[in-house]
């Protein structure tokens, strides 16, 4: 009977100890690339140094806020770095773009209505597209806002990605809402956009602003003078019933409030897809730096 008893003791010990894992572990997402992992650190530290909670990493989900977002509505994850351009045009369905901290305080709202889900703490950067010249030709032709382009039509070679090629509110839209025409358009790798613009096979290319190369490229961003490119600002997206049950999250993630500019998070992109730094390293490093971490974590996995 005794032995009986202390089995019994055993499960019930066993039961609740994993319903409390459970229940005190967060579960973030990411999307598959560099700027998303360094953020989804940063986040983890964060919430391991401010609170009691385990935290659990997702990497890299292919489809990013076409997996994420639904997996978040059945608590699969429970927050991840999302931003406002994405969810407006992508989630909420919208068309007209109103301004950025408009459109933030609606995102909020409806988000909050339709899903649970809370907007918390905007890191302070811009992911947006833009387009680049280099800083030579740039200087040459005195460009220096996307309309000076149309000065010099069927002079230059513009080079971008297949997807921004394709998408309607890609190059095609680009061109009818400044009207710009162009010698020839190259179609490439994502990744070797850069290499063509320093070699000369194209003079001028779609960028993000925190593209990691960019910062070491020698290019000059072009002024969107007539705001084509939607505002991608980054911030936390989390199931609001996370935030009620654990109430010690939030204060967590609000650390992240404005935290990075768009030339901080380049050059932390850099450090990772150039200098070959870990994301981990870079993200402790960096919330070091900005009196964000109290002491330097030697856990990091």
């Amino acid at each position: 009977m005794k032995n009986y008893l202390i089995s019994v003791c055993w499960v019930i010990l066993l039961l609740f100890g994993g319903c409390q894992a459970k229940k005190d572990s967060i579960h973030i997402a990411t999307k598959p690339m560099t700027e998303q992992f360094i953020l989804g650190e940063m986040l983890r530290l964060l919430i391991e140094e401010n609170t009691d909670l385990k935290v659990i990493v997702t990497k890299g989900i292919g489809g990013g806020t076409s997996i994420i977002h639904p997996a978040m509505l059945k608590g699969k994850f429970d927050l991840y770095p999302e931003y406002t351009g994405t969810g407006w045009l992508m989630v909420l369905k919208k068309d007209s773009l109103p301004p950025a901290q408009e459109l933030y305080e609606q995102l909020q709202e409806e988000y909050l209505q339709k899903y649970g889900l809370s907007w918390i703490a905007p890191y302070g950067f811009n992911n947006a597209y833009g387009l680049a010249v280099n800083e030579e030709q740039a200087r040459t032709y005195g460009l220096h806002k996307i309309s000076d382009l149309t000065r010099y039509p069927e002079e230059f070679t513009f080079g971008a990605e297949y997807d921004f090629f394709e998408r309607e509110d890609g190059y095609p839209a680009l061109c009818r809402c400044y009207d710009l025409t162009f010698k020839n358009n190259r179609d490439m790798d994502i990744g070797l956009k850069y290499e063509a613009i320093k070699s000369g096979k194209v003079d001028v290319m779609n960028i993000f602003t925190t593209d990691g190369q960019l910062t070491h490229a020698n290019l000059r961003i072009l002024e969107d003078d007539k705001h084509f490119f939607p505002s991608y600002y980054c911030a936390t997206v989390v199931r609001t019933s996370v935030l009620e049950e654990h109430p010690e999250l939030k204060k967590a993630l609000e650390k992240m409030d404005g935290i990075l500019t768009d030339n901080e998070m380049a050059e932390l992109n850099y450090q990772v897809d150039i200098e070959g730094q870990t994301e981990q390293e870079v993200a402790r490093n960096f919330l070091v730096k900005k009196g964000k971490l109290e002491r330097e974590m030697i856990n990091d996995r």
